[in-house]
Order: structure tokens, then sequence, then C-alpha cells
């Protein structure tokens, strides 16, 4: 019985002993799933009660031209931020901030009454309205570093940077293409929470400063850029066009120096902008192209072997009529060279080429061209354009010469390049280089051949004939340079009316394409001019613009003129300003400036070129107003240049 007993005691010290045992590895378990397996999030969960994390802006890298001149970057400012639940003099301390910060009392009043641990008062202040609040020491005002973007130039090449929004995401231009590379690591704030959640005061808030992006530098030329942009200008006021566009790209590579839209915007203020004014239409937008297109057309003829430079063809006297369309040359003309075909801008002559090389053959070499397809540039928003896949009854002969077919100036000037360099198809673009924080190169961008569409040979027939252009009795004598050859087609297209959809009898576009030197090229520039009003020909209204932003281009590039100094000989019922002389300079011309940047040096009885180049040297933006010598400007010369000042000199015509 005994022996019973003792048997029973020691199953249920066994029993007792395993069940402590279970309920002791069940503790062990459980700590170590929270302590060990559960650490990150419980601590994760535990700072959210405890504590209020703020997002600080990250600071994006900087965007340069070529010769690395800033288009856009980053400053560091203070944002004014308010903790409510500290204030108790709402009033009072709305009262003391409100004319400080420039809004209305009622309004911070409102911001600074909710319920919360933190609101945001007042973003990105001015040093010296940061510097008066925070002198006043006000209860439960603080300040936080954010960066802010910056454009130091305002509206040069706005449409090509782009701008970016609060966040500060990209919104358009490379600033939204490049946006992941350019943006930096987001920053944040903490602040402390008692066990009921009240904010606890901030003034030993740690603050993880947020990192800068990487920088890109771009293939635009600062000085080119100012260059088209002002003379497009000109171009759309003179003709008193709705808008123009303007594209200078190096023939052989492929890289965008300019692209100016205008009317442009500042970027530091878009907001104040329309879409219209805010969208790139240079990428962005597609347009029939008119007789610049002709240039393509006798080029894929001549490639192929359907034609022979030789060969002649009766233009009809200006009328000619295919089934149940009648086709019309505005310069009528009998019988044409493939040559003079250009020259004259003969309607009649491409239809009657397109049809003796046929659609198959048209259309590849089109496409190949790169016409009815995207580029690549690296810009958001790109026009594919529109090359029909199926063409029908008219097709072949009014897409011969630029009806019927849309295009976007980016991939007129690129086709143009590759008549330019000898037949290859450059990959167009405008960032070439990407820089970490410390400037060091961690990728570079190199010129890429898509394909090559003509021969060199052909490349070089073509170019003569686009000389003729410029020259006498051609439609492009405005656009004659002095000391160069000049090789360009211009092109007057009617629009579509959006609402009828059919051409609009009075509404063109303008335009002018060619490249210089015609010898041996480095530049392709196309002007685009939409909807001039009074003289509509491109050769009017685009070629001038042409001629004065490939005249200034090559100047500041210091290529000189391999020709007489005398201008292309006018016919006699065309008046032509002769285009002035290249004007070539030495260090020494500036050497009697001030070298200090930011002081203004002395302009008076300068060139226009020789402005530019002082203000290439010196790294400074200047308005230019007028033509001829310098005669006024401001500020004077030995003031301090700086941002917030209006700089500009006005030139007069020399006697």
């Amino acid at each position: 019985m005994k022996d019973e007993r003792e048997k029973w005691a020691r199953i249920r010290i066994i029993m007792i002993g395993t069940v402590f045992g279970l309920m002791f590895l069940s503790v062990v378990g459980r700590a170590f799933y929270l302590q060990i397996l559960q650490h990150e999030n419980l601590v994760k969960k535990a700072d959210k009660q405890h504590q209020h994390k703020v997002d600080l802006l990250p600071a994006r890298g900087s965007i340069l031209d070529r010769n690395g001149t800033t288009l856009a970057e980053s400053i560091h400012m203070d944002s004014c931020y308010a903790e409510p639940r500290r204030i108790n003099d709402v009033d009072g301390t709305a009262g003391v901030l409100a004319p400080i910060l420039g809004v209305s009392k009622n309004e911070l009043i409102a911001k600074l009454s909710v319920n919360k641990s933190f609101i945001w008062v007042e973003r990105w202040l001015a040093p010296e309205v940061a510097l008066r609040v925070k002198n006043m020491k006000l209860p439960g005002i603080g300040f936080a570093p954010e960066s802010k973007r910056f454009y130091p130039n305002m509206e040069i090449a706005a449409h090509v940077v782009g701008f970016t929004g609060r966040d500060p995401n990209g919104l358009e231009g490379v600033e939204l293409k490049y946006d992941s590379t350019i943006l930096g690591s987001t920053g944040y704030m903490i602040t402390e929470r008692d066990a009921l959640g009240r904010n606890i005061a901030v003034t030993n808030t740690v603050i993880k400063d947020s990192s800068p992006g990487k920088s890109v530098v771009l293939t635009l030329d600062k000085t080119i850029q100012f260059i088209a942009e002002k003379e497009l200008a000109k171009a759309v006021k003179e003709s008193k066009a709705k808008s123009g566009m303007a594209l200078v790209m190096e023939s052989d590579t492929g890289k965008v120096l300019a692209l100016a839209n205008y009317p442009t915007f500042n970027p530091n203020a878009f907001s104040r902008y329309s879409l219209a004014e805010l969208r790139n239409h240079v990428v962005a937008d597609s347009f029939e192209p008119g007789s610049t297109f002709k240039v393509f057309t006798i080029a894929a003829a001549l490639d192929s072997g359907s034609i022979k430079a030789t060969d002649t063809y009766n233009c009809e006297n200006g009328t000619y009529r295919i089934a149940d369309r009648t086709i019309h040359d505005d310069h009528p003309q009998s019988r044409l060279s493939v040559s003079e075909i250009i020259k004259y801008s003969s309607n009649i002559g491409a239809a009657k080429i397109a049809a003796k090389m046929g659609e198959e053959t048209l259309s590849s070499y089109l496409r190949n061209f790169g016409f009815g397809g995207r580029t690549g540039i690296d810009l958001p928003g790109e026009s594919p354009g529109n090359l029909k896949r199926h063409w029908y009854g008219i097709d072949l002969a009014t897409i011969s010469f630029g009806q019927g077919v849309s295009l976007s100036t980016v991939q007129l000037t690129s086709a143009l390049s590759a008549v330019a360099n000898g037949g290859n198809l450059m990959k167009p673009y405008l960032v070439e280089q990407i820089l970490d924080d410390n400037g060091k190169v961690v990728q570079k961008f190199e010129p890429q051949i898509l394909r090559r569409v003509i021969s060199a040979e052909t490349a070089r027939k073509v170019t003569k004939m686009m000389e003729t252009v410029t020259g006498s009795g051609g439609t492009g004598t405005k656009a004659a340079l002095d000391g160069f050859r000049v090789a360009g087609k211009t092109g007057t297209a009617q629009k579509v009316d959006p609402v009828t959809r059919a051409y609009s009898p009075t509404k063109r576009i303008g335009s002018f394409a060619g490249f210089v030197p015609a010898d041996k090229p480095k530049l392709t520039i196309t002007v685009i001019i939409d909807e001039p009003q009074g003289v509509k020909y491109g050769g009017s209204v685009a070629a001038p613009a042409f001629r004065e932003i490939a005249q200034n281009s090559l100047a500041y590039l210091k290529i000189q003129p391999n020709l007489p100094n005398t201008a292309a000989v006018k016919p006699a019922d065309v008046k032509v300003s002769a285009a002035p002389a290249v004007e070539t300079f030495k260090d020494e011309d500036v050497q009697d400036l001030p070298a200090e940047g930011a002081i203004m040096p002395n302009f008076r009885g300068m060139s226009m070129r020789r402005v530019m180049r002082v203000m290439e040297k010196r790294g400074i933006n200047i308005r230019l107003i007028g033509s001829g010598r310098a005669a006024e400007q401001s500020p004077p010369s030995g003031h301090k240049i700086r941002g917030v000042d209006e700089v500009w000199i006005k030139f007069t015509p020399s006697a």
C-alpha cells in the first residue's frame, strides 16, 4: 500500500514538473519570439507610439549645361512649422507672424488652432524672414532645413530643364525624364510624444538631413540656347505669329545644343503659365512639314536608283491633275532638273519623282529616316508623328511634298542631320554625363548611330541641290550667310482645321531647315513659325531667324568663314539685308573688364557678338534688346549683378 502511494506521488510530481516545464518552455519561446524574431517590428510600433516622424524634402542634384553652367540647383532654406498644442496664445502668435510671413492673421489662426502635434506654417522662407521669426523665440514655433529647386537662368532652356512640384518630383523636361537619378534620399525630423500621445518640446529634435541626388550634364550650350531663343522670339513677334520652335543639333553626333519654344516660361513660377506655354512643342507636337519634306523624297529617289541627278521633269507650268485632284506650284515652271525642283520647291516635280519611285520604296526610305516613329530623345512626351501604313489614291503624290504626313521638329532635324553627316541617322540626345555628389562621372553617353539611311554619295548630291535654295533665285535667299555655304530647304504648309478637319485657308506653318557649313556640316538648324500673319512663306518668316542663329552660333564656336565675305546674290525682286560679317574674338578683348563675374562690365560701343563673347567668358546672363552697337546698359558698369536685378543691354544700329 505504501509503495502504491509513493508510486502515485512520483507520478504527480512528474506531471506537475512536466506542466511547469512546458509552461517555462512556452515563456522562453514567447520571449525568444518577441525579443529576437519580432524585435524590429515591436521597436517600430513603440516608436510610433511615442515618436512623430516628419519627412523632409530630398535635395535634387544639379542640372548643368555642357560648359558646367548651372541650369537648375537645390538651395537650402528654412521651413517654419508649429506645434499647436504648445501654443497658449494663438491669437497673439498669429498677430506677430502674419505681417512677417505676408499672410492673413485669420489664416494663421485657423492653422494654429488645429488639434495636432505638428503642422507646416510656411515652407522655404527667405533667409531674412526666417531670421526675424527665429529671433522672436515664439513658443511652439520651430524650423526645419529643406531644399528648394531654383532655376538661376529663369526662362533660358525652360522647356528642356523642366520643373518640379512641391514634393519635389520632376513634372516636366529633364527634371521628369531623369527624376529617379536627380532625386536624392528623403530626410526626416523626429518629435517625441508622452504616454498620452501629447507632443513633447522639440528643442532637441533629432533631424536626419536629406542627401542630394546625382547631377546631370547636358549637351545643351547656354550661349547657343540664348541665341536661338532670342532670334526665335524676334521672328515670332515680327511675323505676328502664334508661336515658334527652333532646334540646333550637332550634325554628326545628334547632340542637341539648343531647343527653344516661344512663348516660353519661368520655371521658378511655372504655376502662373498655361499648359500650352509649359508644353515642349519641339518634342511633343507634330505638324505637316510641307516642302522641307521634298529633301527626303529626292534623297530616297536618288539613293534607290529610281532617278538620276541629271533627269529633268515637265512641271506643267504650275498646274497638274492627278485623279480627281489638282496640284499647284507657287512658282510655276515648265521643265526643271532635280536640283531645280528643290531650288524652286516644285510640288509637281516632287510628285512625278515619287510616282517614278513607287509607294513601297518611298515609304521604306521615309521610315528609315525616322518618320512615323519616335527618335528616342531623352525628353518626356515625344510625339511619333504620323506616316500612313497604307497609301491610297493621291497619297503618294501629296506625301512626296509634305502633305498627309506629320512629324515633330526633332524628327525633322534628326533626319536632316543624316543628309548633313553623310547618311547616318543619329539618335538625338540631351544628357551627356551623370555625376555623383562629389562631381565624379558615374555614367557617360556617347553618340549613337541608329542606321545608315542613304549613301555618302547621295548625301553629297542632295547637299549640293540644297545649296541652290539659298542661292540666286532660290526660295531661301534670306537664309544665306556671309562667308559660309548654306544647305537648306524652305517649307510652307497649310494647317488642318480641328473643327472642319479640312485644310485651313488662312492658317500656315512657315519653316526653314538646313545645315552649315554645307561643305563641312557642324550645325543642323530648324526654325518653325506657327501661324504667321501677312507673308506666310517659310523663306520669309523662318529663314532670317535661321540665318541669325547660324551666324551667331558659328561665331561663338569660332568656326571661321571659308568664302569671300559676301552674301549670296539676291534676285532683284527680293530685298534681303546682308547678314553681318563674322566677328572674331581674342582673349585680350575682355582683359580690361572686371575679373569678378558678378560685376557688370562696360559694354558700351560693343557689337552684339562681342557682348555674347564677354557674357560667355564671365558666366553672366544678360537680356539683349535691339541690334547694332551697345548704347545703354543696366546696371551701370562696375555695379554688382544681383539675382533679383533686371540686367539688360540696349543696342542701336550703327551709323
